[in-house]
């Protein structure tokens, strides 16, 4: 059985991703409404995209 490695997203692509820009990822992040993203190196900073989806799988059903 193979072990699959997480996947991860930048916040560039988040920000495509969730139509909003660079600076809302942020700030969300900031104000505690977005998971807190993993720093993989000195400049190197991304968030797991299953924290992403389970997030956004949250917010829709809160609407």
């Amino acid at each position: 059985m193979s072990k699959q490695s997480p996947r991860y997203v930048s916040d560039k692509q988040l920000s495509e991703r969730l139509e909003v820009s660079r600076q809302t990822i942020w700030r969300w992040v900031r104000e505690g409404n977005l998971p807190s993203p993993i720093k993989l190196g000195t400049n190197c900073t991304r968030w797991k995209l299953s924290d992403i989806e389970n997030w956004e799988a949250g917010k829709v059903g809160a609407a």
